[in-house]
């Protein structure tokens, strides 16, 4: 089944991507968490169109590139977001959050495909490279803040994550070793002993005796 995505989803395709996915997978999870909707014959034709449109204001020469990356050396992206008390995100920072603050904040237009990082979930400093145009890239800086907070200092946020792996840990060791891992380890049984085997008659004893009588 053919989607429109209206969100990134990791491992299936950014915003405005055309993706083919399980029927499904698509009724069950995408269309009721809006996600995406269903590529349409009329929604499709809009969708290229308005690609079209921002490409119009992406580098098209080495030059404008040059000019281009200047620009976003010099700007900072800020995020304030929702955050656990170990930095974890609830959610995540995307390449298309990214490539619309730049739009938003820098009136400049990047192709989210060309945006070399993955989903960020923890809060922290980042210098996200972009691949302008060929043979052109810089990295912007990003800052992805608590939200109603401050970003703490780097040695704060190192102690944090390390708290949050040293949690994940402990938890899958409470959890206990699984299943499979128990029957591989469950020792063998103990062979049975023999069976003792009954005396043989004592023909001589039983030769006197009738003698004796």
């Amino acid at each position: 089944m053919d989607v429109i995505l209206l969100k990134d989803v990791e491992k299936v395709g950014l915003r405005g991507d055309v993706v083919s996915v399980a029927r499904g997978y698509a009724r069950n999870f995408l269309l009721p968490r809006r996600l995406a909707e269903e590529a349409t014959a009329a929604r499709v034709p809009e969708l290229r169109k308005r690609d079209g449109q921002r490409a119009r204001h992406e580098a098209k020469t080495s030059d404008e590139a040059q000019t281009m990356a200047a620009a976003l050396a010099k700007t900072e992206l800020r995020f304030d977001v929702k955050a656990g008390p170990t930095g974890s995100l609830f959610g995540s920072v995307t390449p298309t959050d990214i490539a619309d603050a730049l739009w938003t904040q820098a009136k400049i237009r990047v192709d989210r495909r060309k945006i070399g990082i993955d989903n960020i979930k923890r809060i922290g400093r980042y210098d996200v490279p972009i691949d302008v145009f060929q043979d052109v890239r810089v990295e912007v800086k990003t800052l992805v803040v608590p939200e109603g907070g401050e970003l703490p200092s780097e040695a704060e946020l190192e102690a944090m994550e390390a708290a949050e792996q040293t949690a994940a840990e402990a938890e899958e060791v409470h959890e206990g070793p699984a299943i499979e891992e128990l029957i591989a380890e469950e020792p063998e049984a103990p062979p049975e002993p023999a069976a003792e085997a009954e005396p043989e008659p004592d023909w001589r004893a039983d030769a006197d005796e009738a003698l004796r009588g």
